[in-house]
């Protein structure tokens, strides 16, 4: 960084906040989950936020969509008046209905926008067990005929954050939301909501999931090679809910292990974890029946990890995902434990020979 710019510390934070919204206009609900919520979001003490699962509501018949429940949760602390992006619907240009992605910075905002199917386009899958309303199974060979079948979309996209720290370099954020390992809808195979009528079924759907899920984290990284491209120092992190841990096939495939490519000259474009640095007893974002896991990150570039001071991971409250839920109806809780990454920007010292 420019020796003329006095020592910055940054406090980014990711939290999937569940489901934040006003369903029914259900005023008490969202009063409920603020008063839980807002202790959360002060502690953090963030310059730049990143929440998932942001739901919009309308204020009045015919009246644009907003982010309402938002706006009540960040009342009165510091983060209403920090510069806002959201993610929009592509039909409507308005916040979408459900799981918007949303960016709050203290910084300035000079570049942004959102990814979706810009750089991969839906690849297409022919269904072996859907079926149709007559109670016909399809099968692989009618996708043939009509170019090779179904175009499997991406749930949501990225949303990217270009950051005036100050200086002449920016701090490029992104923010995402990986979709869950649950299988995905397959045409008259659901038996209910929660049941499928056959294991092909199922194991179709969960194919379908792993396509979607492998398909957001390519878009991502050739999203940040294009950034490495126009500047091979540049300053990245991306964060959010990943639905993965860091050696499942998403975080992978968007870290870049020089491992992975087995080339040393590809190693600056690796992403690294910040997690990492903290106990093994301490790093997980989720509990699922008993069990710890991070699903949530930070990764940062290695020129960005010159700048690394610490994480954090707000887990001393986290309920268990599957217990809580059924044991809870509609608990105001979020599953996810919020995630802090501390940088603090400088001139390093200088290096002397001896």
């Amino acid at each position: 960084m420019s020796g003329e710019v006095a020592p910055l510390a940054l406090r980014l934070a990711t939290f999937n906040v569940e489901n934040l919204g006003d369903p029914g206009n259900d005023a008490d609900r969202v009063a409920e989950r603020t008063r839980l919520l807002k202790p959360q979001i002060l502690r953090l003490r963030a310059d730049v936020l990143c929440l998932q699962e942001v739901d919009s509501d309308r204020a009045g018949k015919g009246n644009a969509r907003r982010l309402g429940a938002l706006d009540t949760l960040l009342e009165g602390t510091p983060y209403a008046d920090f510069h806002r992006l959201a993610t929009t619907s592509r039909t409507t240009g308005e916040v979408r209905d459900k799981h918007n992605l949303v960016i709050l910075s203290r910084f300035p905002i000079t570049d942004s926008r959102q990814i979706h199917h810009d750089l991969v386009s839906p690849p297409r899958h022919s269904a072996v067990t859907a079926i149709d309303d007559s109670g016909t199974r399809n099968n692989a060979e009618d996708g043939a005929e009509d170019g090779g079948g179904m175009p499997v979309e991406w749930d949501r996209p990225f949303l990217y954050a270009a950051l005036s720290l100050g200086d002449s370099r920016p701090l490029h954020v992104l923010n995402l939301h990986l979709r869950a390992p649950r299988a995905a809808f397959v045409p008259g195979q659901k038996a209910d909501s929660r049941s499928w009528r056959t294991m092909a079924g199922w194991a179709e759907g969960f194919f379908l999931a792993t396509v979607k899920r492998a398909g957001q984290a390519l878009e991502t990284r050739l999203f940040i090679d294009r950034l490495f491209d126009a500047d091979p120092d540049a300053l990245i992190v991306v964060c959010g809910d990943f639905n993965a841990d860091d050696h499942e096939t998403p975080v992978r495939t968007i870290r870049g292990d020089e491992e992975d490519a087995g080339n040393s000259l590809l190693t600056a474009r690796t992403l690294v974890p910040v997690e990492r640095s903290l106990a093994d007893s301490r790093r997980f974002s989720v509990v699922h029946h008993g069990r710890p896991q991070m699903l949530d990150h930070v990764l940062a570039s290695r020129p960005l990890l010159a700048w690394y001071r610490g994480s954090e991971i707000h887990n001393e409250a986290l309920g268990d995902e599957l217990i809580t839920s059924h044991a809870v109806r509609r608990s105001p809780e979020s599953f996810h434990a919020p995630v802090v990454a501390e940088f603090r920007f400088e001139e390093p010292p200088a290096v002397t020979g001896s």
